[in-house]
């Protein structure tokens, strides 16, 4: 089983109120597959997400990220040390090894997994697999702080003329610990909660997957009962859109550029928070 890097991206999953709605949904629109023994998603046969039943109604609907540790008990009491908390302390998911979810300064909320038989991901950058992560907020500085603290993550600022943006543009792009910082190291990134977010947005983690067309992505999500909340732009690195899915969970898509693969989104296309 190979060992990631702590801290990086090793799994996402969505907590559904109505699973088997979600398996149709995701399945058309991604092209997965369901191990019918587990909650995961295969693409032809390989791991890619979980999609698993919202056991309490209290929770949100959701896209999580969770990041790779060694042990989840240890980084537990580091990220309380650095501001952040524990939304649920690490517990044991026999095969799937250890679960925790945490909330940064900002109230971006994240998973740990510690692995078990598995190691997460069996497949990311392609079609209908995972790509990013993004990390919204208001409190960049004390973020900042608390990912290089917790998880050792070299970041570098994004260049707002490279991006295509204006001068404005506070990007923090993230790359693993005893990598050299860079498009191709990166795996997420750090954006600001602006004025043209709606006042109520908390924090949050964006989950983005590739596909290969982003504008049939976005007319396949509002067939199948979803909503564009950001329509799809142009960037430096692929045509990008925001989407919910038919019960309300938040995602992004990319779709490459033609003459290569992307690297980075460098924050999703801006939405005023109405739905289109």
């Amino acid at each position: 089983m190979a060992v990631r890097t702590e801290g990086t991206p090793c799994w996402v999953d969505a907590q559904l109120p109505d699973l088997e709605a979600g398996k149709r949904f995701y399945g058309e629109l991604f092209g997965w597959t369901f191990d019918p023994d587990r909650d995961e998603a295969l693409l032809r046969g390989r791991r890619v997400a979980g999609l698993v039943p919202k056991r309490d109604g209290r929770m949100p609907t959701t896209w999580t990220v969770y990041l790779a540790t060694e042990n989840a008990g240890t980084l537990a009491a580091r990220i309380r040390a650095a501001g952040g908390r524990m939304v649920m302390d690490p517990y044991p998911v026999g095969p799937f090894g250890v679960l925790a979810l945490a909330a940064d300064p900002g109230g971006a909320v994240f998973g740990l997994r510690q692995a078990g038989d598995d190691d997460g991901f069996a497949a990311v950058n392609e079609p209908g697999a995972f790509c990013w992560m993004e990390v919204y907020t208001r409190r960049p500085d004390a973020v900042d702080t608390f990912y290089a603290t917790v998880f050792g993550y070299l970041g570098r600022q994004a260049d707002p003329e490279e991006e295509g943006a204006g001068p404005d543009l506070d990007y923090r792009i993230w790359s693993p610990p005893g990598s050299r910082p860079g498009d191709d190291s990166a795996f997420g990134g750090r954006a600001v909660i602006t004025d043209d977010f709606p006042a109520e947005m908390p924090g949050h983690v964006l989950t983005y997957f590739c596909v290969e067309d982003c504008d049939r992505a976005c007319d396949t999500t509002v067939r199948l009962g979803g909503r564009v909340v950001a329509p799809a732009r142009d960037t430096p690195h692929g045509r990008v859109a925001v989407l919910r899915d038919n019960q309300g969970a938040l995602f992004a898509v990319l779709a490459e550029p033609e003459d290569g693969p992307a690297t980075a989104p460098r924050t999703a296309p801006e939405s005023d928070g109405t739905d289109r």
